[in-house]
């Protein structure tokens, strides 16, 4: 098996049935032996039904095949993925992940083309229900949309610049010999965001065996509905990426690098929240860019603690 497409969802039927579509209508696959796997993470909405609708009229060539991940989170949806797939490359795609339709020939054809490259992310543009608020790019890549151009490019894991997990494509091989089955960073639980960055965290055990890439011919549209843009949104979002930071720096790190790291976040943040304070003084409150960039450096000043706290938690 070439590819495997893994669709994590949770409650999203209608959305699902959208990634569905989009699958349908691919191009370019005719010399491509793939599947889709579908891993329902607990819905108690139509999903089971509509997978079931789908599968009954589905072209053989590529089967739809589902299945039920009862522990929640999406690591362990994710997990449950990575273990049913039989292609040897898999391509996530979130449940409200719309892809162009040459994007599995894109994910198949960059694999042939760049052998070192043990994952390889997708071109996120942005498919808002309402208008972004003005300077939003600054902060769009917390929602996992990325435009890095028209020409593929290295990511670089040592500064955390690394690919969302939607529209990622991994080596499974290479998973399995490098990612641990326990990541510290459990991600998104429902609507309980807790513990995002656990897409990086996997990818810095991943970039310890070859190249990340950024592969610009692999489109999808990332659904962002009006709610996700809203303050309180945002800011619980970010919150939990800053608060994840040391986690995230210290996957890799030797023991006698993580006081160093945990000061660096510690003085590196705090300079930048006085910086962003002194340039933007009272507006970081009536701004709403403003205000979730400084929730980001408070919340990465802060990581070291929260992610001993974590650990120590994890250890009782």
């Amino acid at each position: 098996m070439d590819l495997t497409v893994a669709i994590r969802t949770y409650n999203r039927s209608a959305q699902l049935r959208q990634v569905l579509d989009q699958l349908s209508q691919q191009k370019n696959t005719d010399g491509i032996v793939w599947e889709i796997v579908i891993v329902d993470n607990n819905s108690t909405d139509d999903t089971l039904p509509l997978v079931k609708q789908y599968q009954a009229h589905w072209p053989n060539a590529y089967p739809i095949r589902y299945f039920l991940e009862t522990q929640q989170g999406a690591v362990f949806a994710r997990q449950r993925c990575i273990k049913e797939a039989e292609g040897e490359l898999i391509g996530f795609l979130d449940d409200d992940n719309f892809p162009t339709s040459n994007w599995v020939y894109a994910a198949y054809s960059f694999g042939k083309l760049y052998p070192k490259a043990v994952a390889y992310g997708s071109r996120i543009l942005g498919k808002f229900e309402v208008e972004p608020p003005e300077n939003f790019e600054r902060i769009e890549s917390f929602l996992a949309l990325k435009d890095r151009g028209s020409k593929p490019n290295l990511y670089k894991p040592k500064i955390l610049s690394l690919p969302p997990g939607a529209g990622l494509v991994i080596r499974k091989k290479i998973w399995l010999e490098n990612v641990p089955n326990s990541l510290k960073l459990l991600g998104p639980v429902g609507e309980f965001l807790s513990g995002k960055g656990e897409d990086f965290e996997a990818l810095l055990y991943l970039a310890k065996a070859g190249e990340i890439w950024y592969n610009p011919e692999m489109i999808i549209e990332h659904e962002i509905p009006s709610r996700r843009l809203e303050k309180d949104y945002l800011l619980g979002l970010i919150r939990s990426v800053g608060l994840s930071l040391f986690q995230m720096r210290i996957t890799t790190a030797n023991n006698w690098e993580k006081p160093m790291i945990a000061m660096q976040l510690i003085l590196g943040n705090l300079r930048r929240a006085i910086l962003h304070l002194s340039k933007y003084r009272g507006k970081v409150k009536t701004d709403l860019i403003a205000a979730c960039e400084m929730e980001f450096f408070l919340s990465g000043m802060v990581s070291p603690f929260y992610g001993i706290k974590q650990n120590l938690k994890r250890n009782k």
